[in-house]
């Protein structure tokens, strides 16, 4: 079901370039978002991902409207939210190349297994979460994608990759 959103009625006071330095202020996960694409997986970066309801297990990404991934999880209604360690910041930056292999070879270099749902699940990453899709709602210039986790494994002890300010940050721990 797509539902969409109507545009906000005023301009901003704001520059896109001030707004995107806002968003980067707050430190996100990195996910890698797989799905099929035409028999093959497919994959994207993707740091727009929360969880939405623990009772049902609900999640939410965010994906660029009108790309061949959105268009895919819209079409094949599966995906799989990959949340990479922090020792994959080459995988996060493979998926969000758009010079990357399509296709047959797009999971070629990369150790995976398929999931419950059909989408490509990462090995080695710090959790997964594969899911059907249950609602997209597009909304200004992205596809807000709400989906029901079928299957999920996390890694105990493993250190996730975050992006921060415009790059890959280390976790540290307090001084207690």
């Amino acid at each position: 079901m797509t539902v969409e959103a109507t545009p906000a009625a005023t301009a901003p006071g704001f520059s896109g370039k001030d707004f995107r330095s806002a968003l980067g202020s707050f430190a996100t996960g990195v996910t890698v978002v797989t799905t099929m694409s035409d028999g093959h997986g497919y994959g994207m970066t993707v740091n727009a991902f929360s969880s939405v309801s623990l009772d049902p297990p609900l999640v939410l990404v965010c994906a660029i409207s009108g790309t061949t991934g959105s268009e895919e999880i819209d079409r094949n209604g599966r995906f799989a939210v990959n949340i990479l360690a922090v020792d994959q910041e080459p995988l996060s930056r493979y998926f969000a190349s758009r010079d990357r292999p399509r296709g047959r070879d797009a999971f070629r270099d990369v150790d995976h297994h398929i999931g419950v749902s059909g989408a490509p699940v990462i090995h080695g990453v710090v959790a997964y979460l594969d899911c059907r899709l249950e609602q997209t709602y597009t909304v200004g210039d992205h596809e807000i994608f709400i989906g029901a986790v079928l299957d999920l494994h996390v890694e105990p002890g493993a250190e996730p990759l975050v992006f921060h300010g415009g790059g890959y940050r280390l976790l540290h721990a307090a001084a207690g």
